[in-house]
């Protein structure tokens, strides 16, 4: 999609909407799944134990799209887990990106090969906890919205609540990882500055929507196909980037008065509506980051990293500078792949040392 860049466009010329939400730019065609390289297998990798469980969750309760408050959660056990019943483990939360859930998720990931190989390859044993935030229209964003629901408290307070109420954690902040890819580093930004009562290390890997941008001309035929649903359900007939303009507008934009969708979109007959557009910019990390300084500075370590051809390249590198400005502590990596060709291997070889090293140990 062409970027308009020409001064003094009309404003009938502008849409401005999530640039990374809408190009999560893969290499093949935008999927549910995408097929990702996973990493060689290490010799003498101990197996883990993956347990499927339902969190429920009072924050997401009553939302007005009717996305289920009762979560669907992968918890992933260490090799010693069940053999040393009295040890306690610090824990990693890892959010997936837009139009996936959970088991599409660890299959991008190669899970539990790169978590086994992470461990075998000295990373100290830790929970993985992975939960499930797909919604009506393939993503939550994290966001904290009374359309979709308030997944930003789900994972900060509901499920952090029940991993440790049921699993022998160190719950403890400074023993609590969260990290992200895509659209969950998007969550892992946006919740990590504001919980840093919950969470002592971040890791984001290829970050979207850390901004808004200026994508050209409103597309018409996008905002008729939205405004033509007759429930959240129907957004299953729109197109994969139209359903991430609507994903975006129910996290950011919701409009309780606003049925059958209830949300406000960014464009009205073809003109931008910049009320709305105000409330997508307040969501978007980089303008966030100025109020949560303290919060971040709180914070073991913070881990950015994004791929050479990846389009969320720039923003990723702004995320760093800005943090640099600020004094606050940070680690930035630009490596050789795409969006999603090098994740799996950046799980096992990247971030699970990195939280290895972060995050506080039990006895």
């Amino acid at each position: 999609m062409r970027v308009n860049t020409q001064k003094g466009m009309s404003v009938n010329r502008v849409f401005v909407a999530l640039g990374t939400a809408l190009a999560m730019l893969s290499t093949g065609p935008a999927s549910a799944q995408v097929k990702t390289p996973g990493p060689p297998p290490v010799a003498g990798a101990r197996p883990v134990t993956i347990e499927r469980i339902t969190v429920h969750s009072p924050a997401i309760e009553g939302n007005l799209e009717g996305d289920s408050p009762d979560r669907a959660v992968l918890v992933v056990l260490p090799p010693s887990y069940r053999a040393n019943p009295k040890r306690r483990y610090p824990v990693v939360y890892a959010l997936h990106g837009y139009s996936i859930g959970v088991e599409q998720w660890i299959g991008e990931i190669h899970v539990p090969q790169t978590i086994e190989g992470a461990f075998a390859k000295g990373a100290r044993e830790m929970i993985v906890v992975l939960p499930d935030s797909k919604t009506a229209h393939n993503g939550s964003f994290y966001s904290s919205s009374v359309t979709v629901g308030d997944f930003e408290t789900f994972v900060a307070r509901d499920l952090v609540g029940y991993v440790d109420g049921h699993y022998r954690t160190i719950a403890d902040r400074r023993s609590r990882g969260l990290a992200g890819h895509s659209m969950g580093g998007y969550g892992t930004a946006r919740i990590g500055m504001k919980h840093p009562e919950t969470f002592g290390a971040l890791y984001m890997m290829s970050p979207c929507c850390l901004s808004t941008r200026a994508l050209g001309t409103p597309d018409a035929a996008t905002e008729a196909a939205i405004r033509a649903l007759r429930s959240p359900a129907d957004s299953a007939t729109l197109s994969w980037g139209q359903r991430a303009q609507l994903a975006t507008a129910a996290a950011w934009s919701p409009n309780p008065k606003a049925p059958p969708l209830y949300l406000d979109l960014p464009v009205k007959d073809g003109v931008p509506q910049p009320d709305v557009l105000a409330r997508w910019a307040a969501n978007a990390p980089l303008a966030m980051l100025d109020q949560y300084v303290g919060n971040l500075r709180r914070y073991a370590a913070i881990g950015i990293d994004v791929g050479d051809r990846d389009g969320l390249k720039d923003d990723a590198g702004k995320l760093h500078a800005a943090l640099d400005s600020y004094g606050i502590a940070n680690s930035f990596e630009v490596y050789p792949g795409d969006h999603t060709s090098g994740v799996a291997g950046r799980v096992q070889d990247k971030m699970m040392p990195f939280f290895s090293r972060a995050l506080a140990s039990g006895k």
